[in-house]
């Protein structure tokens, strides 16, 4: 008896991480694979996978951890899906212990943006579900099942084909759910800003130099003479404070060089922003659109500039290859890639508040900008109800699973009673 509850426990947590996990993951899939290039960059493989073969990975992990949580909670395929538990969490927990004591990547983005864990943090969180994956590996014959044999194939052929669309859905309109910082209805000033009484950070720039072969760390103290040669440097913190959310956005003008970035936040009008990480990757398929966007704004009076890490001869290509006329800025790569998860995508805000965001697939047409802004809906902020959201997807997959288990449950009743008719009969 004892056995079987802790089964069944181990099996319910298991679930509920898998599950979130697997769903944090696949409404944010760049999110995913920026993640999974970063991993990439620091063992020195990112030239081994193209864009589309991460893309690929990010999709079927999110898409692994997700169905192995739905398949756990309803006790499916009790065998495999015990192995394939362990066997995950054989491969993570070792990798996780590397990513604590090297700490090649900041964290490991198990659970996206939704919940940011310290790699130490991740690792510990692993021991225990390995332990739990473990038990019911072990036990498997103690988890309870709550559907029939028949209705498990139903039930996670739905399951990969609502996730897989979930994630195909982010990937052209956007993250259905926003975690970042940059979300709608969200004020940038202000998420830059420290608030009175707090204490920033302090940080201590470290110097890497090497003379004779040898390798020493400097700061701006004991800085030595020009024999040294310098090699890297890093910020050490040394009093921990307050970190404003926002601490990487700048617009550096093409033209002057200038950091524009205050000036754009205060605009107490409307500002078009056109985000590219890295302008020579982006999607032209919409340019006419995103021009006849600038045309606009020139005519209304409103300001637009474009946003990229890229450097100038790319930024010129664009402009021989797209006719762009609208003013450039460079800016952080990270940043960028934050703010929207599109490439190009486009930002519309308006006091430093975030008022809107499009995909390069989904931009508003010449139908929608029939007016000034302050007169259409378009120039409203909008509304993103987080709870309605995750309550219509909940929706969306647990009432159609709800009634597959009704009616499954009513099969299996009705074959009960049978037999027993068949009994009495005989």
């Amino acid at each position: 008896m004892i056995t079987k509850v802790w089964t069944n426990i181990c099996r319910f947590v298991l679930a509920v991480v898998f599950v979130f996990s697997g769903f944090v993951k696949a409404v944010d899939p760049l999110g995913s694979v920026y993640k999974i290039q970063d991993y990439l960059e620091a063992f020195g493989m990112a030239s081994w996978f193209p864009f589309f073969i991460v893309l690929i990975i990010a999709v079927g992990l999110s898409t692994l951890e997700f169905v192995l949580g739905i398949m756990l909670l309803f006790g499916t395929k009790q065998i495999s899906t015990s192995i394939l538990t362990l066997a995950f969490m054989l491969v993570m927990t070792p990798l996780t212990l590397y990513l604590a004591i090297a700490n090649p990547v900041s964290d490991c983005g198990c659970f996206g943006d939704a919940w940011v864990l310290t790699n130490w943090q991740t690792f510990w969180k692993n021991i225990f579900l390995l332990i739990a994956a473990v038990s019911i590996f072990v036990w498997q014959n103690k988890m309870i099942r709550f559907v029939s044999v028949t209705s498990q194939w139903l039930i996670m052929l739905y399951s990969i084909l609502f996730i897989v669309g979930i994630s195909i859905y982010s990937l052209q309109y956007l993250p259905i759910l926003d975690f970042r910082p940059y979300k709608i209805g969200n004020n940038i000033l202000k998420e830059m800003s420290i608030p009175e009484g707090e204490s920033p950070s302090v940080y201590e720039t470290v110097f890497v130099l090497q003379k004779d072969g040898k390798k020493k760390e400097f700061n701006l103290e004991n800085y030595p003479d020009s024999t040294w040669k310098f090699v890297d440097t890093r910020l050490v913190l040394k009093e921990k404070g307050y970190e404003p959310t926002i601490q990487d956005f700048y617009m550096l003008s093409l033209e002057t060089g200038a950091d524009i970035s205050a000036e754009v936040l205060s605009n107490p009008s409307y500002t078009f922003l056109l985000l590219s990480p890295r302008i020579e990757e982006a999607s032209d398929n919409n340019i006419d659109l995103i021009n006849e966007i600038y045309d606009y704004s020139v005519d209304r009076g409103y300001s637009f500039y474009a946003m990229t890490s890229s450097s100038d001869f790319q930024i010129e290509q664009w402009r021989d290859r797209t006719g762009a006329q609208y003013p450039f800025c460079f800016a952080d790569e990270i940043a960028l890639k934050t703010i929207v998860r599109s490439n190009p995508g486009l930002l519309l805000m308006k006091d430093a508040v975030i008022l809107n965001k499009w995909s390069h697939e989904a931009l508003p047409d010449e139908y929608e900008l029939t007016d000034a802004l302050e007169n259409i809906e378009l120039g409203k902020q909008k509304e993103i109800g987080t709870f309605n959201t995750i309550g219509i997807i909940f929706m969306w997959y647990f009432v159609p699973l709800l009634i597959v288990m009704l009616l499954d449950f009513a099969v299996v009743r009705k074959k009960i009673f049978h037999r027993k008719r068949q009994k009495e009969i005989n």
